[in-house]
């Protein structure tokens, strides 16, 4: 599985793999329990994980950056569900991030997916092209 396969579903937890795209939707399989089903784009948006950016006090930055930066940190990771650890944790491991637009349910997501792609094995890393170094 690649990273750029990767999406986010609104009202949908968790991450999906791309399987296949058609015109009112998507077939998804599901990071978490592998199930596969049609996604209807009708009542959801999808997020390439390779799109999203995250505000930071100097220019916005791809979520790659973020994720490269939660690998390489010694903090413990916390637990998504309080909120006030979570920014404690990107204070330390990422403190140019614009904290007054990055929300705590944002922050909770970028552990919560972090986590699924190390359960999952998958190197967050951008497609060649989408890099502008």
């Amino acid at each position: 599985m690649e990273y750029n396969k990767l999406i986010s579903v609104s009202g949908m937890s968790g991450l999906f793999e791309l399987v296949s795209s058609k015109n009112d939707g998507a077939i998804l399989r599901s990071l978490e329990d592998k199930t596969t089903k049609f996604v209807s784009s009708r009542v959801h948006n999808f997020s390439h994980l390779e799109s999203i950016e995250v505000y930071t006090i100097r220019e916005n930055v791809n979520l790659v950056d973020i994720f490269k930066a939660m690998e390489v940190s010694k903090e413990k990771q916390p637990s998504e569900k309080d909120p006030k650890a979570v920014k404690a944790y990107f204070e330390k491991v990422f403190p140019d991030m614009d904290f007054e637009r990055v929300y705590a349910s944002d922050m909770k997501k970028m552990v919560k997916w972090f986590g699924a792609l190390k359960a999952n094995n998958i190197e967050a890393k951008l497609t060649e092209g989408e890099s502008e170094e």
